[in-house]
């Protein structure tokens, strides 16, 4: 499932409005990463948003 592993953001859920205000389903998706984490001084693959990976940047 597409699931932050730092912060749990997942898909949300919306409706498409088309210009007669038929209401459709859609998704919301988060913009998730592979990205390799330092952890406990080693390095480990974890699948992240880019917000939590530009907060990881600011506070490193």
């Amino acid at each position: 499932m597409a699931k932050c592993a730092n912060c749990g953001k997942t898909t949300t859920f919306g409706h498409n409005r088309s210009f007669s205000q038929r209401a459709t389903n859609r998704k919301f998706k988060p913009n998730l990463q592979k990205t390799l984490v330092m952890e406990k001084g080693r390095a480990v693959h974890k699948v992240l948003c880019t917000k939590c990976i530009k907060a990881m940047a600011k506070s490193a």
